[in-house]
């Protein structure tokens, strides 16, 4: 409509009615094709075969309404590009109509990010005389980097002080003090004074293995491992996915369902004869911990596929081959054993001042064996290393007492690892409220059924990212993502 041509306060809020859609620029021969062939006369019955989630729904309700063709419609809903995967998903077609809600999602969605930009946009763009982009996703994403820019800005650093007491090859520290004379004085009191150890704690502890990756979690990994931003890591998959290499990458879910359990436990030992993985010893995978039917909506998690076994990992271009080896090791830690560990806690008393020492045994490296040869590190016991053995009511005489300084640190700036979490766990902690009358969702009120599934979806948050890095309200330093003067 012409008169929309410039933007006006007055004529806002923009709400079509109905919604029209042309057809996208240089896609015409495209459609053509597809209409000719759906409406051949020996056609009888047309598949859906686009991705199988919210926006594959939509792209082909689309074009099918576009076309003007009333065939009946059949689904392929399918996660593998492997042959073995398309002929299962051929011999399982289901009806089109038990896909209505899905697509029905999806047009909302559509329709919701069309009427906030616009109308939005517009509204900013009028009041403050410039073009401010906003969006029902990168508005909320850029206005929690605006919050923890301002935290970072506003925070004030606080010094204060910890007494270190080393003893028998082990460090003890204290609480920490705030005034710098008092921290003094207890040094002063325990220099030179006797050491009992009050108690000694020993608990044996558990890390189960991690769950497999969905997109997200890939995503964050492979941001704090290798530095990639999202959207590589979405591009490096989306290529090993047409590779037949990898699964369905855009997925929320990280567990199998039971009907894979084979074909799981198959990729499993391809997987174990992959260097750097040939190299782990007495492995025996455990499938079960990866299964959960009710835990996969459209897709299950990502893994390889049974074609690495024919495939040439090492001539894989580097970001992709990373990548792979990373979804490689997840599967392999999913389904190790867990990792066993002691944790011990020592305390101290002297001179009225009371030291806690810390340390670990490991008892059985389990899963992060194998995380450990990925990354190539060296075995390591961790926190404090292994302690000597203390016992309650030992003495020392003359320990070493020394006075450390150290400041509070403000709150780190977001990288593309922390700020995915953030967008995935966003509105989680909102409390739901709601005055009597005020179920109708009221502003500042989620109404209870309300879905909480975050800012965007796995498959749109790298792009989000991207979007307001080109808008110029975010700029990358180094890992970090910083909101600019026009973002903010």
């Amino acid at each position: 409509d012409e008169r929309f041509k410039k933007w006006r306060y007055d004529d806002l809020p923009i709400l079509p009615e109905p919604f029209r859609y042309v057809l996208a620029p240089g896609k015409e021969d495209a459609f053509e094709n597809l209409r000719a062939l759906m409406n051949r006369p020996d056609v009888d019955i047309i598949v859906n075969a686009c991705d199988a989630g919210r926006e594959g729904e939509l792209i082909f309700r689309l074009v099918y309404e576009m076309t003007g063709c009333r065939k009946p419609v059949l689904r392929l809903w399918i996660s593998s590009m492997e042959d073995s995967a398309i002929r299962e998903g051929f011999s399982d077609l289901r009806p089109g109509t038990d896909y209505e809600a899905l697509y029905q999602s999806a047009l909302c969605r559509q329709k919701a990010d069309w009427l906030v930009g616009i109308n939005a946009t517009r509204l900013f763009s009028v009041l403050y005389h410039r073009t401010l982009n906003v969006g029902r996703v990168q508005t909320p994403t850029l206005a929690m980097m605006a919050d923890r820019d301002a935290k970072i800005t506003l925070f004030h650093k606080e010094k204060y002080h910890l007494l270190r007491l080393t003893l028998d090859g082990a460090e003890a520290v204290s609480e920490k003090f705030t005034d710098s004379a008092a921290a003094e004085q207890a040094a002063a009191m325990c220099k030179g004074a006797a050491v009992t150890c009050t108690s000694v704690t020993k608990k044996q502890k558990k890390e189960q293995p991690p769950k497999l990756y969905d997109l997200t979690t890939l995503q964050r990994e492979a941001n704090r491992l290798f530095g990639y931003t999202a959207k590589q890591t979405l591009d490096y998959a989306q290529s090993l996915y047409e590779k037949k290499l990898l699964t369905y990458p855009r997925t929320d879910s990280r567990y199998l369902t039971s009907d894979m359990a084979e074909t799981a436990s198959c990729v499993i030992h391809l997987v174990a004869n992959v260097p750097p993985f040939d190299g782990i010893s007495n492995f025996f995978p455990l499938v079960e911990a990866m299964i959960s039917d009710k835990d996969v909506s459209d897709h299950h998690t990502i893994i390889p596929t049974m074609e690495i076994e024919k495939a040439d990992i090492k001539g894989l271009p580097l970001g992709e081959r990373n990548l792979f080896l990373l979804v490689c090791c997840k599967l392999l830690c999913a389904s190790a054993e867990p990792y066993v560990y002691e944790a011990v806690t020592v305390t101290f008393d002297c001179g009225g001042h009371s030291f806690t020492a810390k340390g670990k045994r490991i008892l059985s490296e389990g899963w992060r064996e194998i995380d450990r040869i990925f990354l190539q590190e060296k075995p390591v016991d961790g926190d404090g290393g292994t302690l000597p053995d203390f016992t309650e009511g030992q003495t020392f005489d003359g320990a070493e007492v020394s006075v450390t300084e150290h400041f509070t640190q403000p709150p780190k700036p977001y990288t593309e690892d922390t700020l995915l979490s953030a967008m995935e766990n966003a509105g989680k902690d909102d409390k739901v409220n709601c005055p009597k009358g005020a179920r109708d969702g009221g502003l500042g009120h989620i109404p209870d059924e309300a879905e909480r599934k975050g800012l965007g979806t796995p498959a749109t948050r790298a792009a989000i990212i991207e979007k307001l890095v080109a808008a110029g309200f975010v700029e990358r330093k180094g890992k970090s993502l910083i909101p600019t003067k026009a973002g903010i």
